[in-house]
């Protein structure tokens, strides 16, 4: 009894949990070691079959699924010069700001991109990502406000 009230408390703890400028990420090495794999092409997977093969890009995926604990450093990588990392920040970032709280704090407004993730639309994308984030940067870059 006393294990199920305290997995309870802690579903609720969490469900309960906002953007602050005092919440900090869960794990910054488990961010860190996601980050630095960005740019490296062959940290993927592939998945499908033979005839339809779908790329699995697993450190943009990680990040996106850590949401809003992982959108800070991936602010922070929207300036490199590698188009394979670029390609893969601004996937993670729209990923992540689909997570419930950032949700919550931007009424639903997620970073969406109007074109595919290509080297010749990194520039519109990275665009789209900077004006996200100066629209919310209690999200991009809380420890600022």
């Amino acid at each position: 009894m006393t294990r199920l009230f305290i997995i309870l408390l802690s579903v609720i703890l969490v469900s309960c949990t906002s953007i602050s400028k005092d919440s900090a990420p869960l794990d910054n090495e488990e961010i860190s070691f996601y980050i630095e794999k960005l740019p490296e092409r062959d940290f993927v997977d592939v998945y499908g079959d033979d005839e339809n093969p779908k790329t699995w890009y697993t450190a943009a995926e990680e990040l996106g699924q850590m949401g809003a604990d992982a959108i800070t450093a991936l602010v922070q990588r929207l300036h490199t010069e590698d188009e394979y990392e670029l390609m893969l920040v601004v996937y993670a970032l729209m990923l992540a700001s689909q997570d419930a709280r950032v949700m919550d704090t931007t009424q639903d407004d997620y970073l969406q991109l109007d074109v595919v993730l290509t080297p010749d639309t990194n520039p519109q994308n990275r665009q789209r990502a900077l004006d996200w984030c100066q629209r919310y940067p209690q999200v991009c870059m809380p420890s600022a406000h």
